[in-house]
């Protein structure tokens, strides 16, 4: 039950992500920016695919890579709760961010600054519940490779953050600096 849980976190997130994209694209908004203020976005995909792939095996029983590093239930169904967790705050977030939306860096097209909503609790609340769902996934299915993945994929979302918080400061200046100091980075 865990395992399906766990897949069906990664299809969820990934419906959400683009059912938002197709409402503001029927809109005329652009919300699809990734990739084209830098490049290195496209190495994502393959290692997003390679996380895919291990839960699914995982769940479905298909040839497995990488080897588990322990089994407990009671880590399993914690990491049940951070899954859902980061769920309900990724979709408050999406919810809170209305047309100001985008996958990447829009400099030329930004939407308005938000900062009620999910964005009142915390600066970052979409990247801090993909590193909520990570951290669930390795608790359902505690890979290696997914513990891997939790420490790189932690150490990029930071560095999206600082150069997504560079790209704020030039749009929104002395506005966003002043919800800085109100609202703290993640939680």
């Amino acid at each position: 039950m865990m395992r399906y849980i766990a897949a069906a976190t990664l299809f969820l997130l990934v419906t959400l992500v683009l059912s938002r994209a197709f409402q503001l694209k029927k809109l005329g908004i652009k919300a699809l920016r990734f990739g084209e203020m830098d490049k290195k976005d496209f190495l994502i995909p393959p290692f997003a695919l390679l996380l895919f792939y291990i839960v699914l095996t995982s769940t479905f029983g298909l040839p497995k890579i990488g080897a588990e590093l322990f089994n407990n239930e009671f880590a399993g169904w914690i990491g049940v709760i951070v899954c859902i967790i980061g769920i309900l705050l990724f979709l408050y977030a999406l919810v809170s961010f209305g047309k100001s939306f985008r996958v990447g860096l829009d400099e030329d097209h930004p939407g308005a600054l938000v900062t009620t909503g999910a964005f009142s609790i915390s600066r970052n609340p979409i990247y801090t519940a993909f590193g909520l769902i990570l951290i669930g996934e390795f608790l359902i299915i505690p890979n290696w490779i997914i513990l891997i993945y939790v420490f790189i994929g932690i150490w990029l979302l930071n560095r999206q953050i600082l150069l997504e918080e560079q790209s704020l400061k030039k749009i929104y200046g002395e506005k966003y600096m002043e919800y800085c100091k109100k609202v703290r980075r993640f939680l």
